[in-house]
């Protein structure tokens, strides 16, 4: 019987080692060391940047309610009053040594504006002008994705200002040499800008000479419903209304503008138009620095400026 009495004394102290065999082990201390630079998580991908892209876009998203341009009279009076600006002729030197406004230099239009970026004031604004306003509406969108303040006068030097009166006394003929500069552009868009002249210089024989094209081979490409031609109007959406080139699109020229680029085909030739051709110049160099194959129509749908150039001006049809 003494057995039988040891025997829960036994069993407690067996259940007692048990409990305190599967007593909990104290937690280790936790790590507080940053863990190796080899263990590190690796670091997000920088997000893609365009830098030529998104100074194109901002072009037309920051546009300034003068659109880049202006009035003929009012540039000329700047000039009689010594009014601190880099006057930039973009005509061939010819033509700029017959006569040009007192002050310009003269870079003509093509690769030696891509060359001279370098020597351009970035502190004061620069007026360009061409012919007609069209090559200087071109002129001045790149000059501005490049980071100047360039605005181009308007109906340049054959419409607009040899008509001001009074330009003769501030019209010279003496050249003005153009000034030894280090500005800094971006290098991909200095790239591009010399990458746009470069095409257009090797298109100089073709239809497309200029990134233009004229009003009689435009006619032939739409008479011919070339599938790989299409025609914008970036003219005010009323007159679009009132009339425009048959099949034509129309974007509206102004601030925000941007926004409805992707309506346009990448794999299309855009002959883009508007009054006189020079908003459509600016168009067009903007919608190439995208990656679209754009031109402008020589004098645009044609006003009474533009004597007998222009689309209308030339007695060719329109729609509504």
């Amino acid at each position: 019987m003494k057995k039988f009495k040891m025997l829960p004394l036994v069993l407690i102290l067996v259940f007692s080692v048990i409990v305190a065999g599967c007593a909990a082990t104290p937690a280790a201390p936790a790590n507080t060391q940053p863990p190796a630079a080899d263990q590190q998580p690796a670091p997000a991908p920088a997000p893609d940047v365009d830098v030529v892209a998104d100074a194109a876009k901002a072009y037309f998203a920051n546009m300034p309610a003068d659109i880049y341009k202006i009035p003929q009279n009012d540039f000329v009076e700047k000039v009689k009053a010594n009014e601190d600006m880099f006057i930039m002729d973009v005509r061939q030197a010819a033509d700029y040594d017959k006569g040009h406004i007192n002050g310009a230099v003269n870079i003509p239009w093509g690769l030696a504006i891509a060359d001279n970026l370098v020597n351009l004031p970035k502190d004061k604004a620069i007026m360009v002008y061409c012919y007609t306003g069209q090559t200087a509406g071109q002129t001045v969108a790149l000059l501005n994705v490049a980071g100047f303040d360039a605005k181009s006068v308007n109906l340049g030097w054959n419409l607009g200002i040899s008509k001001v009166e009074g330009v003769a006394a501030v019209t010279e003929t003496k050249a003005n040499a153009v000034p030894e500069g280090k500005t800094q552009v971006d290098s991909e868009i200095q790239t591009a800008i010399t990458n746009y002249f470069t095409e257009m210089t090797e298109l100089k024989e073709t239809t497309y000479a200029n990134f233009k094209i004229s009003e009689d081979n435009a006619k032939k490409a739409l008479d011919s419903t070339d599938p790989n031609v299409m025609f914008l109007s970036v003219r005010k959406a009323e007159d679009y209304a009132k009339g425009h080139i048959s099949g034509a699109i129309n974007i509206p020229f102004g601030q925000g503008m941007q926004d409805s680029f992707g309506e346009l085909p990448t794999d299309k030739k855009i002959v883009t138009y508007c009054y006189t051709g020079q908003t459509a110049g600016q168009t067009v160099a903007i919608l190439r620095l995208l990656g679209y194959d754009a031109v402008s129509l020589n004098s645009g749908m044609g006003m009474e400026s533009t004597g007998s150039a222009g689309w209308v001006n030339k007695g060719f049809p329109v729609v509504q």
